[in-house]
């Protein structure tokens, strides 16, 4: 009922020319609230200072290549930054604490309230994602990512959230490396550029689910259109069968980075807007628009995603919060 009662608010009360320039629109206190919330940053902070998370601990992101700017308007601070394709945020891997979030049993969340300018060339949100040097590299330690764009296995301007359990090349039963770190999840609706939207992913330590809009959108893996007709896609799942798309069964855990492992480059940072990606960090660097990003320590569930979505209290098309209902009792059937 509440999240139905915030929907319904949300479509009322804000619409794109309702919407006073520094103004909130959302309701931070939700994010704020829901359980395992490890950073939560709302962007608010001027050109030139650290983004600083609102919990206790500050995980504060650094400016790399210069001052990025605040622009008015934003879901949680009135604010909202905006990254150029040249600039990023950085918190240093010593510097993680909980955002370190690895093992074999791990589990994670992200939320973020974004408007993209270029959804082909902004292809890193945020994460602890580093790859090393491109194809056919195993130096990399990947950790968890909110990506997007990934058309090589079927998430072509899709939601692509990652995660490794090898740090570099995914690696099939047998112990065969893939070309590429192969495991993510992709809806079937592409994202949509210069509209706010929200976008997040759970990781339950065995399913990637990817949410766009507080809703998962369920797609079926289809093996050639999907480029994912390699036995690790078609045999490794559940019960030898399939890992599907959305959601996407991984089942491994999280890398966990060991200095003493001469074979992987350094660990990584934590950054919003760019990653280490075939030897450089600005290849797949950002346009846009960052409104929100949460990190936290456990899968949460569908309902949790949907009311974080409508926390941002961001302008939504006529009747989208009805089919986000409808959807989300159609995935509790399914998971009945």
């Amino acid at each position: 009922m509440r999240i139905k009662a915030m929907a319904c608010a949300v479509v009322a009360a804000f619409t794109l020319g309702g919407v006073a320039a520094g103004a909130p629109v959302g309701d931070p206190s939700v994010v704020q609230n829901m359980p395992g919330l490890v950073a939560f940053w709302t962007f608010g902070e001027a050109p030139g200072q650290a983004r600083q998370s609102t919990t206790a601990e500050a995980y504060p992101l650094s400016e790399v290549n210069g001052p990025i700017p605040r622009v008015e308007g934003g879901p949680y601070s009135g604010y909202s930054m905006e990254l150029n394709g040249t600039n990023y945020l950085e918190l240093a891997h010593e510097q993680l604490g909980a955002l370190n979030i690895s093992g074999p049993t791990a589990q994670v969340s992200m939320f973020a309230v974004v408007k993209i300018y270029d959804v082909e060339h902004s292809r890193t949100i945020a994460g602890i994602w580093s790859e090393g040097k491109g194809w056919m590299d195993d130096s990399g330690t990947r950790q968890y990512a909110l990506l997007a764009h990934m058309p090589a296995y079927g998430g072509a301007r899709r939601l692509t959230p990652h995660i490794s359990s090898e740090g570099g090349m995914t690696r099939r039963a047998d112990g065969t490396p893939l070309d590429w770190n192969a495991d993510y999840a992709a809806p079937v609706s592409d994202l949509r550029e210069n509209e706010w939207i929200t976008v997040g992913f759970t990781y339950d330590s065995q399913y990637i689910r990817a949410y766009v809009n507080g809703v998962m959108e369920e797609r079926k893996l289809e093996p050639v259109a999907d480029n994912r007709n390699d036995p690790y896609f078609t045999q490794e799942g559940p019960n030898g069968g399939d890992r599907g798309m959305n959601p996407y069964y991984h089942g491994r855990g999280i890398y966990t980075y060991d200095p003493n492992d001469p074979t992987k480059m350094g660990p990584s940072p934590f950054t919003v807007g760019a990653r280490h990606a075939e030897g450089q960090m600005l290849i797949d660097a950002f346009r846009g628009l960052f409104g929100g990003l949460a990190v936290f320590d456990r899968a949460l569930t569908d309902e949790e995603m949907l009311a974080l979505h409508y926390s941002s209290g961001i302008p939504e098309p006529s009747g989208l919060a009805v089919v986000g209902l409808a959807a989300l009792t159609m995935l509790r059937r399914k998971r009945a």
